[in-house]
């Protein structure tokens, strides 16, 4: 079972758009296995960005992602990276496709509401990062056979 991690952002959660978020990758079928409401400190923030460092937009990123609240969370279920981007949409939210978090709720890059791994080698580097292994929670739903072949 892959595991994959999901992040809303400070504009997402400002904007009241946690339910929605859990709501679309619940029904989507995706299983939540952990989940956290939390103030970024600067050095998660700076682990996180790392790959941004140097970049002309890392200081506002990071400012930006310890600015407010944001919920971390952590999900599961076949192929939960491909399945969780595909229903955040692109990263550009002019580019993501109808329906998806990021075309529905979104207008600019700087402002998409979400971070989703993009790779199940990143989804289990940032789970492992944002979450100790006894704050995630193994289980099983009575409806997983009709979601999980």
């Amino acid at each position: 079972m892959e595991k994959t991690f999901v992040l809303v952002k400070p504009d997402g959660v400002q904007r009241g758009l946690i339910g929605e978020v859990i709501r679309r990758l619940e029904q989507r079928g995706l299983r939540l296995v952990a989940a956290k409401f939390m103030q970024v400190s600067k050095e998660l923030a700076e682990t996180h960005y790392a790959i941004h460092k140097g970049k002309p937009f890392y200081d506002g990123l990071i400012a930006y992602i310890i600015s407010t609240p944001v919920m971390a969370m952590a999900w599961e279920g076949p192929n939960a990276v491909a399945a969780v981007r595909q229903t955040m949409g692109a990263t550009r939210p002019t580019e993501a496709a109808p329906g998806t978090i990021r075309h529905d709720f979104g207008l600019e890059v700087g402002r998409n509401l979400t971070h989703a791994s993009d790779s199940p080698e990143n989804g289990e580097k940032e789970v492992a990062l944002w979450f100790r292994e006894d704050e995630l929670v193994s289980w099983e739903r009575a409806l997983d056979p009709w979601y999980f072949e």
